[in-house]
């Protein structure tokens, strides 16, 4: 009897592209996907943020490269996607929300968090796969999402609806992708910790409300989400696709 091997959670040799990868999220899932193997190029607004990191993982150790752009910006993006080797991983990890009532919700606030959370997500990977496909090459996109994409919470309308619509890119993309062996998913986290998250999680009825969702009675760490970023990008997970991973605590069992 042959036993079964366990496939590989390395990235050895493949290229990594991290949006948003010099905070929070991205700066943990650029860390996770160095630390298994990949060459990693992390995206970032701010040249100085960027500079920063790619010191810190030099000093770390960990393969890191950096590009300041703005990732809203379709055609700076597509250029520089161009104009380097293709990707094999990409993390869509940039985002926002501007959180109000549904009653006081602006057009300048709508377009704001769609233009970064949506559009700027199909349009990198849009990029990315365009290159990918021509290089004949499989790939994973992990769109990061929320468990906000799943149910909806009071003063999160516009996000709530932003992050639907990437679970039904997700799929959408999927579908079409999936000849190509290219497979795309998304991780849905619940409240983590972070700079975004910071100032919501300093009220401490909000804070309260939101531990009182969570099945496991603790906020999320950044680091609850590198294993599973790094699961997605790897064969580990070579039959998942068109998937969503809930990292919410249990938020959503309930």
């Amino acid at each position: 009897m042959t036993l079964p091997r366990t496939p590989s959670f390395r990235l050895d040799g493949r290229r990594a592209l991290v949006t948003g990868g010099t905070r929070g999220i991205g700066l943990g899932a650029a860390v996770a996907l160095a630390e298994a193997g990949a060459a990693v190029t992390i995206a970032a607004r701010t040249a100085a943020d960027v500079t920063l990191v790619v010191d810190q993982f030099a000093e770390a150790g960990l393969a890191a490269e950096g590009v300041a752009i703005d990732i809203t910006d379709t055609d700076a993006v597509r250029a520089f996607v161009d104009e380097v080797e293709p990707f094999q991983v990409l993390v869509n990890s940039a985002g926002t929300g501007r959180h109000s009532s549904f009653a006081e919700i602006t057009p300048d606030g709508y377009q704001a968090v769609m233009n970064l959370n949506v559009a700027a997500t199909l349009f990198v990977s849009q990029a990315v796969v365009g290159r990918l496909r021509a290089a004949g090459l499989a790939g994973s996109i992990i769109h990061i999402s929320s468990q906000m994409g799943h149910v909806a919470g009071p003063d999160r309308a516009v996000y709530a609806a932003s992050k639907f619509a990437v679970e039904g890119l997700s799929k959408a993309m999927a579908i079409e992708l999936g000849p190509d062996n290219i497979r795309v998913n998304t991780v849905c986290p619940t409240f983590i910790e972070t700079d975004l998250t910071a100032k919501n999680l300093s009220d401490p009825d909000f804070r309260a409300w939101v531990l009182s969702k969570i099945v496991l009675g603790r906020l999320g760490r950044i680091e609850d989400l590198m294993g599973p970023i790094v699961f997605l990008a790897s064969d580990a997970s070579a039959l998942m696709t068109g998937s969503s991973l809930l990292v919410d605590g249990g938020w959503t069992s309930a």
